[in-house]
């Protein structure tokens, strides 16, 4: 029997009705794996060897009662097959040492979904940058005198710190805005904390456009996120809305720069921000829009990524 861990943030505090991860686990269920429930609070490490409380886990497509934990153990990692790292940002060191604890999992043949290193090594915002082709004007500095130049040069930017997520602490600045100076030290911490500047891409009133990609091959449909009124940003968890789109022919030349490397890294299930003709960001750590997609398109994500790791999963060692 196929055994499937999850580490994800406290699963009763989730919209089941949206929720990817749960999505995830409904698709594995069907498949008669076992699933085991974790947060990052239940791993540790004990002489070079990683563990967890693991909490058997049923799962129902239901809004109100989605989930039914059994009483937990004390499990290697290594109990488990394949484990999804399914934890939101902040991308912080607590994040970094989690990763630690699955890379030892990693190297007793547990698939551990997205790679660990990889996980590391591709952050969100910086990670756009091995593909320059693909970027509107891109700053990342800690300098004040650097983004205002930058702010001088484009006229209109947005201003993000690294490893956040769901539209948090992004601003718009435009040339003449009083609140540029205070902006500036906040997001950097007065010049000791990187953050990235983007020139605005005025596009986004079209949508945000976040594409699924399943071992480097893009979901033929995309989650256009539409700003609210009054609002820059088109993040769902601001008050975006989303609908459907198809991807078009830049859309998918985006994907096909992206794909070997996303390959290379064993990045198998990635989420890609496009806002007109660029790409904004790489999601690797949780990506979402699965139940969306799915719903508009009648189409069933999960089980194309379920696909993929039951061939890992059965493919010899090498």
């Amino acid at each position: 029997m196929t055994k499937i861990g999850v580490v994800m943030d406290p699963i009763g505090s989730i919209h089941a009705y949206k929720d990817t991860t749960l999505a995830l686990l409904l698709e594995a269920q069907r498949r008669g794996w076992d699933l085991y429930y974790m947060e990052q609070n239940h791993l540790f490490m004990r002489d070079g060897k990683s563990f967890a409380h693991m909490y058997p886990l049923r799962v129902e497509d239901d809004n109100t009662d989605w989930h039914e934990l059994g009483d937990p153990s004390t499990q290697p990692l290594s109990f488990l097959d394949v484990i999804f790292m399914r934890k939101d940002p902040p991308f912080d060191m607590e994040y970094v040492y989690t990763t630690y604890l699955l890379e030892q999992a990693e190297q007793e043949g547990v698939l551990v979904v997205n790679k660990p290193q990889s996980l590391r090594d591709a952050n969100e915002k910086m990670f756009t940058a091995w593909f320059p082709q693909c970027l509107p004007p891109t700053l990342v500095t800690r300098q004040d005198a650097q983004i205002r130049e930058f702010l001088d040069q484009q006229g209109d930017i947005i201003l993000k710190p690294l490893g956040g997520m769901g539209g948090t602490s992004v601003f718009r600045l435009r040339q003449g805005d009083p609140n540029v100076g205070v902006v500036i030290e906040t997001l950097t911490a007065h010049e000791s904390r990187f953050a990235m500047a983007q020139r605005f891409v005025p596009e986004i009133v079209d949508g945000d456009k976040r594409i699924l990609l399943v071992d480097g091959e893009p979901i033929p449909y995309g989650l256009a996120r539409m700003p609210p009124p009054g609002e820059t940003r088109a993040n769902l968890a601001v008050g975006g809305k989303g609908h459907g789109v198809a991807l078009n022919d830049r859309d998918r030349w985006i994907c096909e720069q992206v794909t070997s490397t996303l390959k290379e890294k064993g990045l198998l299930f990635v989420g890609l921000d496009i806002i007109g003709d660029y790409l904004t960001e790489i999601n690797v750590t949780s990506p979402t829009c699965i139940r969306e997609l799915d719903e508009i398109y009648d189409i069933n994500i999960s089980a194309k990524l379920m696909d993929c790791v039951a061939a890992r999963l059965q493919a010899p060692s090498s």
